[in-house]
């Protein structure tokens, strides 16, 4: 599985882009900044996104990818998601208002956008993909909107991707009951003094992630996105000096990994 990170942040500003992440060259795993990462044609090979939720650092660059993208093939791009979050999805971004409605560009029976919903742990596959097919599972998290992780299987490997959350139960255990983990990828958002503001927003701080890790009971890398950019030295700093029960590291953008 080659995962190439476009963005791994939780905010926006010249250095840090917004979480996205390209699986396969044709799979985007949330949409904060596929149009800022990736050249046109590179966004031209693009038929899938996944959405783990609504929050404008994962969806931001869906309406400009589907713009930049339109009228290059003959099939529309597939978007998956959980139904609450399509719902939002279609009602604030793709509503003719903030942005037209693809869903019926060129028209309602060939459109350019295909919304599938997500059920939770049910799996589905994409096939055909260069590394062979890829097999999804929508994990529901902890966040303050709908949000769900996703568990990638391709081939002889599996990530769990958290996607946000804060203190959360059903994504660890099935990232404990998962063969052939290659990495769990979760967020650490804020520093500790400012538990209060992750507690409202629910998300993790260094102190808190440590203890979420704690749920993880066997060895498997743990890369951490999602640090807010005002606050990245410090949140740096903090996890290098916070006893964790697995060895850790920071999700670097611009990277590719192969699982």
């Amino acid at each position: 599985m080659d995962f190439r990170v476009l963005g791994s942040f939780g905010g926006d500003s010249p250095d840090c882009r917004m979480t996205s992440f390209l699986v396969d060259g044709e799979v985007v795993v949330d949409a904060g900044a596929i149009t800022r990462a990736l050249t046109i044609s590179e966004q031209q090979k693009i038929r899938h996104v996944l959405i783990s939720h609504t929050h404008m650092d994962h969806t931001a660059t869906l309406p400009f990818l589907i713009e930049n993208i339109f009228g290059t093939h003959p099939e529309p791009v597939s978007i998956y998601c959980a139904k609450q979050v399509m719902g939002a999805v279609r009602r604030h971004l793709f509503n003719n208002d903030t942005w037209p409605d693809f869903t019926r560009i060129p028209d309602h029976v060939e459109p350019s956008v295909r919304f599938q919903e997500v059920v939770a742990e049910e799996p589905f596959t994409i096939s055909g993909l260069p590394s062979g097919d890829l097999e999804i599972t929508a994990i529901p998290v902890n966040h303050i909107v709908p949000t769900t992780a996703f568990l990638l299987r391709q081939g002889s490997s599996a990530v769990i991707f958290t996607s946000d959350t804060g203190p959360t139960e059903r994504v660890w255990k099935v990232a404990n009951e998962t063969p052939n983990l290659k990495a769990v990828i979760t967020e650490c958002s804020f520093p500790n003094r400012m538990q209060a503001v992750a507690d409202i927003s629910l998300h993790l701080t260094p102190q808190a992630l440590a203890v979420e890790l704690e749920k993880l009971k066997r060895e498997v890398p743990v890369l951490i996105y999602h640090f807010k950019p005002p606050h990245l030295d410090e949140l740096r700093a903090e996890l290098a000096a916070t006893a964790m029960n697995h060895e850790i590291a920071e999700l670097v953008q611009d990277r590719t990994y192969s699982f």
